[in-house]
């Protein structure tokens, strides 16, 4: 019965009774089409999830920053005039700082993760899926930079200068809201300067007669677009990270020489302070009592001695605040347990100066490359490829392979810029020319000098994403991206060559479609004119950095209570000892 079965379907199916077993139902061409379908299909979907995932770590990063700027903010704050508006504006705009420098090594992941390791493009990335990739960072850039540009300009001067009017006036707060919107109206003005100049400025390159690296220079920026919106919030931006520039060549190139010869060479012994500050205090009572002395019988004593006896007694009493608080910290079991720490410290001194030195030689060498291989000063000293490498730039790449290697590495240099730039601006305080306006302690910051202090710091990140292209410019441009080349290979014994497709590093050279820019580098190098400035300040910045390192080792063992008590003190101290953490 089978086999009458088998043969009524064979008649059915018009093949011979005797050939061999008929295909699948399904033709070759439909089933192996469906085949592909599902394979292409089972791509995408992990194209998603992996894409997913590189975006769900970027949200984890946001609500580790936020964490880390409320500790931040409140550790540096003063306690007796906290203000929630000055606290929720520090941490908010220092937050979005560091969020847009977090969106970097997810910019440079997503350009990446588009090809193969061998050069090829994955299955599911089409034109129109890579665009889409440029466009939602593009997007997020818009969104974050927007953002910076309305707290620099509206929130955060609008917060200052209300609590500067209140301090003049207190109780009158319609007088405190006018002067704050007067003052702001100034930031709003420069800002509206700003985005009209940018918009219109000329973005045409300088040509150069007989230079195809002209001509890739320009292909390069023409991917970006010409949009006027673009290029005026990329000339903000650019303007504020030139400003973000001079404050890291002023504080963050000192605090990298500071802090770790801080920690290495520690501070003075408690004790041996207090009783030197006793004996101090000694000679300053028995000067002001020989100074007394002269008016026992009744006359008045001259001008100079009584300047003279007021300064003895502001000295005395800063002498007495200083007894205080080293009294203090001698009895406190804080010292005691960072006494055992001691070790400790020194191998993150050891460890934090050989990064330094690290970043230091990378630098050099990086501009090094650009003075001499780049298309020139007219075209903001932009390189078309890497020549003399260094260590970071070889190491990102490597780690950028392995999903969040480079994400962890990058925050690393984000947190180590922030802190060496926060040791720069507390050894320093916060100066105008040559006025200091404000110090910045633990517990003792007020709110004017905290906006100052996030204000600065957010600078200084906008100007990080362009330090680490400094350090690593071929890793910021392409990431892990590889295209294939032709390459002949000659065998012996035959007159032909044989050539095969091989992978290499995607640099300017690569055609147009074979290699995506990421959107940090073409919004740092869209004007040529600020990559000059930036070329220029990482020379400031190493000879900076060189100017701190021998002041920092000339320079004794920090006091144990190191600017918790001055006789200048230009803000209101709080008379609680405050334990260091540093």
């Amino acid at each position: 019965m089978v086999t009458a079965l088998g043969l009524a379907v064979l008649s059915f199916l018009d093949l011979p009774s005797d050939g061999p077993l008929p295909p699948p139902l399904l033709s070759p061409p439909i089933s192996s089409c469906l085949v592909a379908g599902s394979q292409t299909e089972m791509a995408a979907f992990a194209a998603q999830t992996d894409l997913v995932t590189g975006w769900c770590l970027f949200g984890l990063a946001l609500l580790v920053i936020v964490a880390f700027c409320w500790v931040y903010v409140r550790k540096y704050q003063s306690r007796r005039e906290s203000e929630v508006i000055s606290t929720i504006t520090s941490i908010f705009a220092l937050a979005i700082a560091l969020i847009t420098s977090a969106l970097l090594p997810v910019d440079i992941f997503l350009v990446s993760y588009v090809k193969n390791q061998n050069g090829t493009f994955k299955d599911w990335a089409n034109a129109n899926v890579t665009r889409q990739i440029e466009d939602t960072v593009l997007y997020a850039y818009y969104t974050l930079y927007s953002i910076i540009l309305f707290c620099v300009f509206l929130w955060i001067p609008f917060v200052y200068f209300y609590y500067e009017e209140k301090d003049d006036d207190d109780g009158n707060t319609c007088a405190q809201v006018q002067t704050a919107c007067k003052y702001t109206l100034g930031f709003l003005l420069v800002c509206a300067a700003l985005l009209i100049i940018g918009a219109f400025v000329p973005l045409t390159i300088p040509n150069k007669n007989n230079s195809t690296e002209w001509e890739r220079v320009k292909l390069l920026f023409e991917e970006f677009g010409s949009s006027h919106g673009l290029s005026a919030l990329s000339f903000s931006i650019s303007s504020l990270t030139l400003i973000g520039m001079m404050a890291a060549i002023t504080y963050t190139a000192y605090g990298m020489s500071a802090l770790p010869l801080n920690l290495i060479k520690g501070t003075r012994n408690a004790s041996y302070e207090r009783l030197e500050n006793t004996e101090d205090i000694e000679e300053v009572e028995h000067s002001i009592q020989r100074i007394k002395a002269k008016c026992k019988d009744g006359r008045p004593l001259p001008s100079r001695d009584r300047r003279t006896l007021q300064q003895l007694e502001d000295k005395l009493r800063t002498l007495r605040r200083r007894g205080r608080h080293l009294e203090y910290i001698e009895k406190s079991c804080w010292t005691r347990f960072c006494g055992a720490m001691r070790p400790l410290k020194i191998v993150w001194g050891v460890f934090f100066i050989l990064v330094a030195l690290l970043f230091t030689v990378s630098l050099f060498l990086s501009n090094l490359d650009k003075a001499l291989h780049s298309a020139g000063i007219d075209s903001g000293f932009i390189i078309l490829g890497t020549n003399l490498t260094n260590p970071l730039n070889m190491l990102l790449p490597v780690l950028q392979t392995v999903f969040p290697l480079d994400y962890i590495l990058i925050t690393i240099i984000i947190m180590y810029f922030i802190f060496t730039s926060m040791a720069g601006i507390r050894n320093m305080g916060i100066w105008f020319f040559w006025i200091r306006l404000y110090k910045i302690r633990r517990g003792r910051t007020r709110p004017q000098a905290l906006l100052f202090l996030c204000m600065i710091l957010l600078l200084i990140v906008l100007h990080t994403s362009y330090m680490i292209y400094s350090l690593a410019p071929q890793y910021v441009m392409y990431g892990s991206q590889k295209y294939l080349v032709l390459n002949n290979v000659s065998i012996d014994g035959q007159l032909a060559n044989m050539t095969s497709w091989v992978p290499k590093d995607c640099d300017a050279n690569a055609p147009g479609d074979q290699c995506t820019v990421t959107r940090t580098y073409l919004f740092l190098h869209k004007f040529w004119f600020f990559s000059v400035a930036y070329y220029f300040g990482n020379w400031a910045f190493i000879a900076l950095f060189l100017i701190g390192l021998v002041v920092s080792c000339c320079k004794g063992k920090k006091s144990v209570i190191e600017g918790e008590v001055d006789e200048d003190d230009s803000d209101i101290s709080d008379d609680e000892p405050y334990l260091s953490f540093g």
